[in-house]
């Protein structure tokens, strides 16, 4: 209390929560219990460490599961902004106007609640949604529409609960130059599947790919939480509901074509590649061609309005492990010499061009640099055939068609080889892919502003490995049985004609007519050419 302390220790008091946020609530700040009434401000570690964070980067992406006070230490870190800094304009959004509207109230009532001491800036305009001190800080809640904040220079925008804010990716892009003067952003929620802007976003932020700092708080970061906890505050809630409010698991709480726990397995595997090479390193290797083994290259080919990428993975065709891949966005000419290259280099192995829309142009390239092993198949039933034999066929096709009918088929394979765990996946930006290839209105697509490329070409890859090149080996050693069926010994003629060299009194020569004709009705095929 005041009367205990001298002016000096009141300074000096000023002074150190002036410089430390966390040492300011845990000290000053009360805050409202709905069951004890106002109470001391006390942090927990997590919440301690996030007042770091929130002081230290400019740019803040919370994942967190629900009921962890994060709200509460937000508007906590927002009071001691404007009480200890002159001239600071705070924004606040969020999904709905009155879930904004309540943290401005969690600031205002922590200000109101300090001791009269530390009240070292007063509340000089008080609305119901906004705020403003007499040191020129100021505060407000404001609604997600586009114009939200447009013609503010911003210190600090909170955007609360940001994976349920409709069209947020716009307002970002219209909220985002207020920032510029060196205002910082601090967003949080629990997950809402994947694709929306707050997904994308710790996504990157994860892999450093932008300027926020991650977080991510499940629930048992909190110290009273245990396994009975949450078995017992789970006991009604669906697995969706579960990954979404407690686990911070973007994937389940979502609808992606690949299982969510399918991709945490995927994840299991993911590593950095040996090399990254090529003009643009974007030709990621992990395992350097070995003879002993045979491999498969799968192309995607873009489609040239520069929205999406141009790829390829090549996979060990035994294993079905991808030990090669590339994205990026090369001109025609250079990705046919990059695709020849590849193929090459394993071994010219069989490779396979998505023929829709360039990918024909590329192919014709690939001819005419006399790669050797491309892939055909027949027009109408896409039965697999080899480049000496498509040569002489007028029906045979050079490339794979993805069309209505294809697609869903090599989907659905796609699926299987990893439900069945026939392929092992070591790249970051395939599983990437994955986590925002969803199902739309019953159709498997990329969300809106991603690309589906890596997962296409890898669809097609099993389609080929389980289909066409299994048939073709089936039809291999169902030759290679035929002939053995029908060869017979030189050395003795045997005949059932009485009087004739070599006759013999049996029933030999009527067991391979019975087998021949076996034969015939086995592998028709064959006979009829």
């Amino acid at each position: 209390m005041s009367y205990q302390l001298t002016k000096q220790q009141i300074l000096k008091e000023i002074v150190k929560s002036g410089k430390d946020p966390s040492y300011f609530l845990n000290n000053y700040a009360r805050i409202s219990h709905p069951m004890h009434g106002l109470i001391p401000f006390r942090t927990y570690n997590f919440q301690s460490d996030l007042l770091v964070d929130f002081n230290d980067y400019r740019f803040n992406v919370v994942l967190k599961a629900r009921q962890l006070g994060i709200s509460t230490i937000t508007a906590g870190y927002v009071a001691w902004m404007m009480m200890f800094h002159r001239d600071k304009n705070i924004l606040v959004v969020a999904t709905k106007f009155t879930t904004a509207a309540n943290l401005v109230k969690k600031v205002k009532a922590i200000i109101k609640n300090l001791p009269d001491w530390m009240q070292i800036a007063n509340i000089e305009i008080d609305n119901r949604t906004s705020f403003e001190l007499n040191n020129g800080s100021q505060i407000k809640a404001s609604s997600t529409s586009a114009d939200a904040g447009r013609s503010e220079a911003l210190s600090l925008l909170v955007i609360d609960e940001a994976a349920h804010v409709d069209g947020l990716e716009e307002l970002w892009t219209g909220l985002y130059p207020t920032l510029s003067t060196g205002g910082r952003c601090i967003a949080l929620s629990t997950p809402n599947g994947v694709g929306n802007w707050f997904h994308k976003t710790y996504a990157e932020a994860d892999l450093g790919e932008n300027d926020f700092h991650p977080t991510c708080l499940p629930w048992d970061v909190h110290p009273d939480r245990d396994q009975a906890w949450f078995d017992k505050e789970t006991k009604n809630m669906s697995r969706r509901e579960i990954a979404q409010e407690l686990e911070c698991n973007f994937n389940t709480s979502g609808e992606t074509v690949i299982h969510p726990e399918d991709i945490e397995t995927i994840k299991a595997t993911i590593c950095e590649p040996k090399y990254r090479t090529g003009f643009d390193r974007n030709f990621w290797i992990w395992e350097e061609y070995d003879p002993s083994f045979k491999y498969l290259l799968v192309a995607d080919v873009a489609r040239g309005d520069g929205a999406d990428y141009s790829t390829f993975h090549i996979l060990k065709l035994e294993t079905m492990e991808l030990i090669a891949e590339y994205q990026g966005k090369p001109n025609l000419d250079m990705y046919a010499t990059i695709l020849a290259n590849a193929g090459k280099e394993y071994g010219n192995c069989l490779l396979v061009v998505e023929n829709n829309s360039l990918g024909i142009a590329i192919i014709e390239k690939l001819k005419d640099m006399g790669y050797p092993d491309i892939y055909y198949s027949i027009k109408s039933t896409h039965e697999y055939v080899e480049q000496y034999q498509a040569e002489s066929l007028n029906n045979a096709v050079p490339g794979f068609t993805t069309s209505s009918k294809t697609r869903p088929l090599i989907i659905a394979k796609l699926e299987e080889f990893i439900r069945n765990k026939l392929i092992t996946i070591y790249s970051s930006r395939t599983l990437n892919e994955m986590t925002t290839f969803i199902w739309n209105h019953g159709k498997p697509q990329a969300m809106r502003g991603y690309n589906d490329d890596l997962i296409l070409a890898l669809a097609i890859a099993c389609w080929i490995k389980d289909t066409a090149l299994e048939v073709s080996e089936r039809d291999i050693e169902y030759r290679k049985a035929f002939l053995n069926s029908i060869s017979r010994n030189t050395n003795e003629l045997n005949t059932a004609i009485p009087g004739m060299q070599g006759y013999k009194k049996s029933n030999s020569i009527d067991r391979k007519l019975r087998q021949h004709k076996s034969n015939i009705k086995q592998f028709p095929w064959i006979y009829k050419g």
